[in-house]
């Protein structure tokens, strides 16, 4: 990634109206991170993060990043990386497991804030994902957040026309 590639790929605007709802200067994973559009933005902010995914080339352009540290961890195959870890903020983008869903919230420290933003149901008229697997159902997150016993901070879902046309649901949520 260039200097300039976060203009070509800025960070979701749902995750900016809510990271600063996250303890500033805290620990801040950035799940499933692709490339890093966040990690790199949110350590820019102020922010210490933990940037993982299970793509290596995509992980390298954030090596050398000040303020992220970067691990190679399949997420969905291998053992939780984060077990008895506990961070201020996580953040999750265009990325669904369910499985790991009790093991995210169960790494938010007390008050740490959740923002997850992913497809859902109805996407697959516009294209991937469309396997049910990778799609939320209606209210999903919001569900999951309130089990949790998280506080809803805003939750939304439905069709989106930007970056591209795509059926969303996104939450933010605090411990």
């Amino acid at each position: 990634m260039t200097g300039t590639d976060h203009l070509m790929n800025p960070p979701s605007p749902w995750v900016q109206r809510f990271a600063k709802r996250i303890r500033h200067g805290g620990e801040v994973l950035d799940l499933a991170c692709g490339g890093g559009r966040h990690a790199r933005w949110l350590a820019g902010e102020g922010w210490k993060i933990e940037a993982v995914d299970r793509d290596s080339a995509a992980l390298a352009g954030l090596a050398g990043v000040p303020g992220v540290r970067v691990r190679v961890a399949d997420l969905e195959l291998g053992a939780w990386p984060y077990a008895g870890r506990h961070f201020d903020g996580i953040i999750v983008t265009n990325y669904l497991h369910r499985p790991l869903l009790p093991l995210i919230e169960g790494a938010l420290d007390e008050g740490g804030v959740l923002i997850y933003e992913t497809f859902m149901v109805g996407n697959e008229r516009f294209g991937r994902p469309s396997n049910p697997d990778f799609l939320l159902r209606p209210q999903e997150l919001l569900e999951v957040a309130r089990a949790a016993g998280l506080r809803v901070l805003a939750f939304e879902e439905g069709e989106v026309a930007t970056p591209k046309p795509a059926m969303v649901q996104r939450i933010a949520a605090q411990r």
